[in-house]
């Protein structure tokens, strides 16, 4: 019993679909970090920790990688026509459209609202509680995040 658990686990973990959004998203990550690097951005190593783990935003989509990789090892392995590929190519739609616009959207607003409340905590002495900034993606970080997780899902389907 135990070892069947075991061998489930490893063709889970061993199978391209798992192994090209997996791979996807920490190369999307490590180049965000190593870009972030290059631009000074992340200076401590909690900052290049923090940014490899945890960043939302930036170039390359991780978003945008994992769920491409996703959908195109689904397709590859699965076939086009099947409901398990039309899942997964309408949730990479929607997390793509949400990085895009409405977690954009909403970082946009929340910049301008700490510069609302700092003008004011400056002029009036007001409490000042900023909000969380959230970032989101322009769209050539979605395209290229996307382009990255479309090759490494060929690259785990096809080799």
């Amino acid at each position: 019993m135990e070892s069947q658990a075991v061998s489930v686990l490893y063709g889970f973990v061993s199978g391209p679909v798992f192994l090209s959004a997996s791979f996807s998203w920490f190369i999307a990550q490590l180049l965000k970090t190593i870009i972030d690097i290059a631009r000074r951005y992340s200076r401590t190593s909690s900052d290049v920790v923090s940014t490899m783990f945890w960043k939302t935003g930036g170039m390359p989509s991780s978003h945008s990688a994992l769920v491409t990789s996703l959908a195109t090892s689904i397709g590859f392995g699965h076939g086009l026509a099947t409901p398990l590929f039309t899942l997964s190519l309408f949730y990479g739609i929607l997390i793509i459209r949400d990085a895009l616009g409405v977690r954009r959207s909403a970082g946009v607003q929340a910049q301008a609202l700490n510069r609302l409340s700092r003008e004011l905590h400056d002029r009036l002495g007001t409490d000042f509680q900023p909000v969380k900034e959230v970032s989101g993606h322009t769209p050539s970080e979605v395209v290229v995040g996307a382009g990255l997780g479309f090759f490494i899902a060929l690259a785990f389907s096809v080799l």
